[in-house]
């Protein structure tokens, strides 16, 4: 297994934190709490905002994902009494309906407008009154001295991820979390800020079940395919912190571990170095110091707390404990006092009964109804092989013609999803999302060809024919005129389209090319310059037109 690349051969002096432009104080500025995964809180003398708070002592994603390191150390009196709680996305290791359900009647929360209502929904069944939808670019005041925040979604409406963007006393907070933003968003990010960014957050670990959750990989395969996506990873970290110079740059938002019994094998993901599917933060902050040595970078864990003004941390004593080098202690310990907890989660999924295959069959139909363009897009037959007293093996078509359910509908499917009916009950019903559940690692795969179909996926985790409208209207869209030449490892020149037409991000600094290949860093699709074809995904081609090289006679 290769080592993650070092690029940069010295350190350089790190310069400290400065006031960003157009502070009005010259008191104590903002106070920035991490609150464990991608959680933090925002504390000025006139409001606290919390920002994705995660603390369900069953985790998230049917008990699956659990915060690492753990957090449940917190207070979460002051936070639940906080002026704002942000959540960016329907992740449930950002969106916590446990906590959201104690917050008190008076609570305001604030959530990116995303196409469809889906989110919202979901937000008001967690029992809350006041929400306020955010819509992109637009400043929302939290007080009345000028402070505010605005939403700044991805560009492309295929994923409901948004960063937020906190402007309080001239300093300025970036929370990207899981959203794939783009060079010249963050760039606009900088410019709304008044042209400095005091602390910029960002997420330096995948959520992902690819490869972990493939069976068609060898060890060895899956440990290159995720070192590879780690890699990926911190280069899309790494050219937005370039492209911004926040004055401190701080990975976080994962990995998380897993508790459940069924699922502790998974845990080698924390593993360090270049094994780990996912990235720890100190990992990154290695990696991204070499990389940028004259960038600020800071690691914080649960409890941990930084003063915007000058730079100051006070570390949490409970989370200044924590040692990676003792996980398997670490994580036996931390089953034995969440037993109760999972054990509830498989309490209150129980076995189906009989009307499983008619609410599957049903599902499917739903789903192959909403978009013409999602099904032509998808084109191939889904096979699901569904565990239980009740399950079964059903094939589910998904084509231009529409949609079918049935049994052996083909002796050869695209895509092969094991599961337990258990786990898929609630999916059914809609108490879970499928995103959810995949990510929960309670699936597994087999895929043939090994082509990752993202409007398979999209269909299924939105679900909502105002979502696929939108990815739709996006795609039809797309501006396919203009060209940028790239050069790859013989020297050899191409010209293609500026903009990837997987989700359009623009290749001219969004790209890298090796051998023959280019790699749109949002995504991590791959295009073959002499075809422009997508080596690793179901995505359009990519136009490409081999350049002539000049005779030097």
């Amino acid at each position: 297994m290769p080592e993650l690349p070092d690029r940069a051969p010295s350190r350089a002096t790190i310069p400290g934190p400065r006031r960003a432009a157009g502070s009005t104080t010259g008191g104590p500025g903002p106070t920035v709490t991490f609150l464990g995964h991608a959680g933090l809180s925002v504390e000025t003398s006139a409001f606290r905002l919390v920002c994705d708070p995660w603390f369900d002592s069953a985790g998230a994603n049917l008990g699956s994902w659990h915060q690492y390191p753990r957090n449940d150390h917190l207070d979460l009196e002051p936070l639940k009494q906080a002026d704002w709680i942000a959540v960016t996305h329907e992740h449930l290791d950002h969106f916590d309906p446990w906590f959201l359900a104690q917050l008190p009647s008076t609570a305001r929360v604030l959530i990116p407008r995303y196409a469809a209502a889906g989110f919202r929904r979901r937000i008001e069944q967690a029992g809350v009154y006041t929400i306020v939808e955010l819509a992109p670019w637009q400043p929302f005041p939290l007080d009345d001295r000028g402070s505010w925040i605005t939403a700044i979604p991805e560009v492309s409406p295929m994923w409901h991820d948004a960063a937020f963007l906190i402007v309080t006393d001239g300093f300025s907070v970036l929370n990207c979390n899981d959203a794939k933003l783009t060079p010249a968003q963050t760039r606009r990010a900088k410019h709304m800020a008044g042209g400095a960014l005091s602390l910029m957050a960002l997420q330096a670990s995948r959520a992902a079940w690819h490869p972990m959750a493939y069976d068609h990989y060898s060890s060895d395969e899956v440990r290159q395919i995720a070192w590879e996506k780690k890699l990926s990873k911190l280069r899309a970290v790494a050219r937005l912190v370039e492209a911004t110079e926040p004055e401190l740059a701080v990975p976080f938002a994962g990995p998380p571990c897993f508790l459940d019994p069924e699922l502790r094998a998974y845990n080698w993901v924390l593993g360090p170095g270049a094994e780990g599917a996912y990235t720890d933060p100190e990992e990154a902050r290695a990696w991204l110091s070499r990389r940028l040595p004259r960038q600020r970078w800071e690691v914080f864990r649960p409890g941990d707390r930084t003063d915007l003004s000058d730079g100051t941390v006070t570390r949490d004593p409970v989370s200044s404990s924590f040692r990676a080098a003792d996980r398997e202690t670490y994580l036996a310990r931390y089953a034995d006092d969440r037993a109760s907890a999972l054990a509830a989660v498989a309490e209150s999924c129980p076995q189906p009964g009989p009307e499983l295959r008619a609410l599957f069959t049903e599902h499917f139909e739903h789903l192959g109804r909403l978009s013409k363009h999602f099904n032509s897009r998808i084109d191939m037959t889904v096979r699901f092989t569904v565990g239980g007293p009740h399950g079964g093996e059903w094939d589910v078509v998904l084509n231009h013609d529409g949609v079918a359910v049935g049994e052996a509908l083909t002796d050869k499917p695209s895509y092969h999803l094991t599961v337990d009916g258990r786990w898929l009950l609630p999916v059914l019903t809609g108490e879970l999302s499928w995103e959810a559940l995949l990510l929960s690692l309670r699936v597994r795969f087999h895929r043939d060809p090994d082509v990752y179909n993202d409007y398979l996926i999209g269909l299924l985790k939105h679900a909502d024919a105002q979502a696929l409208k939108a990815v739709e209207k996006y795609d039809t869209a797309q501006d396919s005129e203009e060209r940028i030449t790239v050069r790859d490892s013989g020297g050899r020149a191409f010209e293609i389209n500026r903009y990837c037409p997987h989700a359009g991000e623009d290749l001219a600094v969004g790209a890298v090319v090796e051998d023959q290949r280019l790699t749109c860093l949002r995504h991590n699709f791959t295009f073959d310059l002499a075809t422009g074809q997508c080596l690793n995904a179901r995505s359009p081609q990519l136009a490409v037109r081999r350049v002539p090289t000049p005779d030097p006679s």
